[in-house]
This record gives structure tokens, C-alpha cells and sequence, in this order.
């Protein structure tokens, strides 16, 4: 019962079952973080492609608020 009760965890609620907000606010603004990096790699590699060019490293990224790296 537990296993298919974590596959369908809101993650709004923590392990327990109450409500976490706080929890939920840093996990979706780290999703949405995520996101953005992931969203802006893509646009990165089509201008490369389409401008007849070929990545030959590996992009890295720095979010100027956070500061957290994304490789």
C-alpha cells in the first residue's frame, strides 16, 4: 500500500501526509529553475545548428540569482 501510495504523492503534502508549503515552494521554484536552464540549452544548440556550427563542449550554465550551476 505504501508504494503506490508514493507514486501518487501530491508534493504539496510531505511523507506524513500534512501540508508542507514551504517545502512545495522551493521544490517547484527548483523545478521551474530547471526548466528555464533546460528550455534555453535547447534554444542554445538549434542557434548553433542552424548557424552551420557543431557543439564540441558541453554548455554550463550560472543562474545569476541562485547561483546554482547547471552542466
Amino acid at each position: 500500500m505504501v508504494c503506490s501510495m508514493q507514486m501518487n504523492r501530491n508534493p504539496m503534502y510531505n511523507e506524513e501526509g500534512y501540508a508542507d508549503p514551504t517545502a512545495y515552494a522551493v521544490i517547484k521554484g527548483e523545478s521551474e529553475l530547471e526548466k528555464r536552464a533546460n528550455l534555453l540549452v535547447k534554444v542554445l544548440k538549434s542557434t548553433i545548428r542552424l548557424s552551420g556550427f557543431e557543439l564540441a563542449n558541453r554548455i554550463e550554465l550560472k543562474d545569476t540569482e541562485s547561483g546554482r550551476y547547471f552542466r
